[in-house]
Parts: structure tokens; sequence; C-alpha cells
């Protein structure tokens, strides 16, 4: 039985993009005064991009529903390699930083609102409706 395979295991890859990308604007805003940092991003458009090729599975309840198959993968970090956004060739521009990781916050948040909710979901069901 497959209990977390559906919503609450896309849940948990959106859980780890959104980790990733924290973990990587932290690491551009600690790097700020680096001399010659380049500024790095975790982006889905760019994975969905080099993932082109790549399917995932659907459930299918007739034969002639059309098949289907994508592979979730881990997201990837890239950095922006010609960009200088300061004198000493630091390429991280702090207020983008700030306001990337406020959005991701707030995503990251309502994530976890929607893990709670499926869980207290079960919890409901396990308990019997009480």
């Amino acid at each position: 039985m497959n209990l977390f395979k559906g919503t609450i295991s896309n849940l948990e890859y959106g859980l780890k993009y959104a980790t990733l990308k924290n973990k990587t604007i932290a690491h551009n805003i600690a790097n700020v005064d680096t001399p010659n940092y380049k500024a790095k991003d975790v982006s889905f458009k760019q994975l969905l991009a080099e993932e082109n090729e790549k399917q995932i599975s659907a459930y299918r309840t007739d034969e002639r529903h059309f098949d289907f198959v994508i592979k979730q993968t881990a997201p990837s970090v890239y950095s922006y390699e010609n960009f200088q956004y300061r004198h000493n060739g630091n390429g991280v521009d702090i207020d983008k930083e700030m306001s990337e990781l406020a959005k991701n916050t707030i995503y990251y948040n309502s994530l976890i609102d929607r893990i709670n909710g499926k869980f207290q979901t079960l919890n409901t069901v396990i308990k019997g409706g009480k």
C-alpha cells in the first residue's frame, strides 16, 4: 500500500526544491562582500528545460487513455558566470536575494501547510472521523 505516493510525495519534492533554493540564497547572502563571487540560483524552469526528454508515469483507468512517463529529478544549482553587480567582481544583488528569500519562505510555508492538512486528514480517517 503506497499511502504517501501521490500528493504527499509531490509536496516532498516541492519541499526539497524550496530547501535547496533557500540554501542557495543564504549562500549568496553570506558571500555578498566576497570579491569575484558569482551569484547562484536554483530554477525549476531551467531544470525542466534540461530534463525535457524525461517523463513521469500516468495512472490509466482505460487503455484508450494516453500514456506518458515523466521522471522526477532533483533540482540543480547554476551560477551567473558573466554577471558582475559590483566593482569588485561580485555578482550578488542583496535586494534581489532578500526578495527571493521572502518569496521562497512563503512558498515553503504554503507547502508545509498543505502537508499538515494532508496529515490531519489521514489522522481523522485513522480515528474514524472523531
